[in-house]
């Protein structure tokens, strides 16, 4: 765990980055809310803040005076025990609390919080929860950039985020297989440093001989399996995903277009044409399955992720693996309300390893278990195969 020093560190500056990823919008890009997986950045913002307040200040802060006694209806996610709350399809049809409003709540609550970490001794539970806090800002980061990029690139003007954000970093080199004994590996999150409950309890797991590909599926290779009718072949998909590629009309990447016959991808940068040699992004795990159904191979197990990535580079897309996201043996859920924030979705949900481009500095770790229903695609997934 941080000390109290490194922790109002770590506070000022994850604070700061979330302004700062929302300092190239214009005002009406904060409020629009265009599917229900995608919330408005206002919302982030607003939500952030109030899980400080909510879980740190109100019980760790003596005499703290609440901003506003609605915030907690407004900006409460999935947090059933805390309150009642908005229905997450309405977010967007706030158009009040206002930006402005937004700010001044971040302020005053980003105040109250460095008079207390500065003026007070907590204890390992407060710290750690401030921390847990730190991180859950991080991970509404990287929201901010998929919902950003989803609610510009919906927009049919393709209208550019700025001209710095790099999302497609094209792996220069040879694909080469990393072979991986059969044998008794160890999983799970072993240092004092920060993880989530989800990662606790090392345990042992066996593994067959395998061999894993050191890069990523590239937009060439996803382009040959669209163009020997990939999508077209049933037999290349699981049967709740061929009833979704049809209902969906899916025969493409997400955030692909076809334009006078080349292929264009929206990026933060705008639209631009398609780098062949980039990491394919922005595929659901019925997609990934299916190509590497067509190859003759398939997607790692989690397991096999965890033991073998240090033998490749990762980090510029999150990885669908062959894993259901299930508790690890002898899982432990945390007392109260954070709770809620890992266990009661460990139903119906692909694990997902590494990290992406969109992921916050010193956030992301080999243990780290993302988790995303398995058509979803507005996140900057990719995927690589073992055979």
């Amino acid at each position: 765990m941080l000390s109290q020093k490194d922790l109002i560190q770590l506070f000022k500056e994850t604070r700061k980055d979330s302004e700062d990823i929302c300092s190239h919008l214009e005002t009406e890009d904060y409020v629009v809310q265009p599917i229900v997986d995608v919330s408005p950045p206002k919302w982030h913002l607003g939500h952030t803040t109030w899980f400080f307040e909510e879980f740190v200040l109100k019980k760790y802060a003596e005499d703290h005076k609440l901003f506003d006694r609605n915030t907690a209806y407004v900006f409460n996610s999935y947090y059933e025990s805390v309150g009642d709350k908005v229905i997450r399809t309405n977010r967007g049809n706030l158009s009040r609390p206002t930006v402005k409003w937004i700010y001044d709540f971040r302020e005053y609550v980003t105040q109250a919080m460095l008079d207390l970490l500065n003026n007070t001794e907590l204890d390992e539970e407060a710290l750690g929860v401030v921390e847990i806090g730190c991180h859950h800002e991080k991970q509404h980061q990287e929201l901010l950039y998929t919902d950003i990029k989803y609610i510009l690139g919906n927009n049919p003007l393709f209208p550019k985020y700025n001209d710095e954000f790099q999302e497609n970093p094209v792996q220069d080199f040879k694909r080469d297989w990393k072979r991986i004994s059969e044998g008794l590996y160890e999983i799970g999150h072993r240092s004092d440093d920060f993880c989530y409950d989800n990662e606790k309890g090392v345990h042992k797991v066996f593994l067959c001989d395998f061999e894993i590909s050191n890069k990523l599926v590239t937009n060439a290779e996803f382009l040959e399996f669209i163009e020997t009718g990939g999508y077209e072949d049933v037999l290349l998909w699981h049967a709740e995903a061929w009833d979704w590629v049809n209902e969906h009309g899916i025969n493409s990447p997400f955030y692909w277009h076809k334009i006078d016959g080349e292929w264009h991808v929206y990026t933060l940068n705008g639209l631009v044409k398609l780098d062949p040699s980039a990491p394919v992004t922005h595929i659901s795990y019925y997609e990934a399955f299916a190509y590497a159904q067509w190859k003759g191979m398939r997607l790692p197990t989690e397991q096999e992720w965890e033991v073998s990535q240090d033998q490749f580079d990762w980090g510029s897309r999150w990885e669908w693996t062959e894993s259901a996201y299930s508790p690890y043996p002898n899982y432990q859920k945390p007392d109260g309300a954070l709770g809620e924030y890992n266990g009661k979705f460990m139903v119906n949900q692909k694990v997902l390893r590494g990290g992406s481009v969109a992921t916050s500095a010193n956030h992301t770790r080999h243990t780290y278990r993302n988790f995303f229903h398995p058509q979803l695609r507005w996140q900057f997934t990719g995927f690589r195969l073992v055979k």
